[in-house]
């Protein structure tokens, strides 16, 4: 069954006016200081009708937004598919082909395989590359609490839980499961020492006005921790921090997928206790107070069709 339509209170705008910038890539815009510092990439549209990181980018560019040190990059990934956004069908400008969040190994960035996400990926790598610290921001199709997500580095958490803001927490200690992420990208994707931190902000439903303003707060937060801005004067203190580890990622692997009760995210279910089915296959809780992430709108074939994570102490 599909689900109704939301409640449309931020909607795509024309961004032809954002397609030249100065890097020589479409919607890419850079602004170096000349002075030393960390190079901050804000990378917004990496799905096409995630509206509020297009909010947020404008934003930026439009009110003047200048690092005092260091790099600021602003980007918009996914614009074709963004361009191709109808509100009747207001879920299907998320891709065109490929989910261009699942896209970022070097299997598929270097492979044969082609389609307007990958081209766009390919385009964009050196300009991830470059970046010392990625914010890539998302929202969710069902109206949650707002989350990060990252691999569970210890130099990710830390920005994360400076920030404060969101403050619930999506680890991975695995990876997402499902293909490779942006902030999983080279050097960003793997443990060590290096200072590189990369995050996901997931900010609330797509077409909510709460969503882009969160996103905005975020990507100025995010830029002036590493000390390109000054910080927000209405910024409040962090909220106590909630952490959930990422335990197992299902796909839809047939059209008789069903969530055995309605779900939207944040729901609970106790050891083995059924939680969708999907033809023969079960999905069922791994664990006591196993919560479930990001459950699908609309069961489609070959995607996600929700998260399971346990809460962290």
């Amino acid at each position: 069954m599909t689900a109704p339509h939301p409640t449309f209170e931020v909607l795509p705008r024309d961004l032809s006016a954002y397609r030249q910038g100065n890097t020589g890539i479409d919607y890419v815009h850079r602004f170096d200081s000349g002075q030393p510092g960390p190079h901050v990439l804000v990378n917004a549209l990496t799905h096409g009708n995630e509206i509020c990181g297009m909010v947020a980018a404008t934003h930026l560019l439009d009110s003047g937004v200048r690092p005092v040190k260091g790099v600021l990059t602003i980007s918009f990934s996914n614009v074709a598919a963004y361009e191709s956004f109808d509100i009747e069908r207001p879920f299907d400008s998320r891709q065109l082909v490929h989910n261009m969040n699942r896209i970022w190994s070097a299997e598929m960035l270097d492979g044969s395989e082609d389609s307007p996400e990958l081209r766009r990926a390919r385009e964009l790598r050196a300009v991830v590359d470059a970046a010392d610290h990625v914010l890539d921001i998302h929202s969710t199709s069902q109206d949650v609490q707002p989350f990060w997500v990252y691999p569970a580095y210890a130099r990710n958490a830390a920005v994360a839980v400076a920030l404060g803001l969101p403050p619930v927490h999506l680890v991975m200690p695995q990876g997402l499961g499902s293909g490779t992420p942006l902030i999983q990208y080279g050097r960003h994707g793997v443990d060590g020492d290096g200072p590189q931190t990369a995050l996901v902000v997931e900010c609330g439903q797509h077409f909510a006005q709460s969503a882009a303003d969160l996103a905005t707060a975020v990507a100025h937060d995010f830029i002036a921790h590493f000390g390109l801005i000054a910080p927000r004067e209405d910024r409040q203190p962090p909220a106590p921090q909630r952490r959930f580890e990422l335990l197992q990622t299902h796909m839809v692997h047939t059209k008789e997928f069903r969530f055995e009760r309605p779900l939207v995210g944040f729901e609970t279910f106790a050891k083995d206790e059924l939680i969708a089915t999907d033809g023969e296959r079960r999905i069922v809780s791994p664990c006591d107070g196993c919560t479930v992430f990001m459950p699908t709108r609309d069961a489609i074939v070959g995607r996600e069709a929700v998260y399971l994570t346990r809460p962290l102490g």
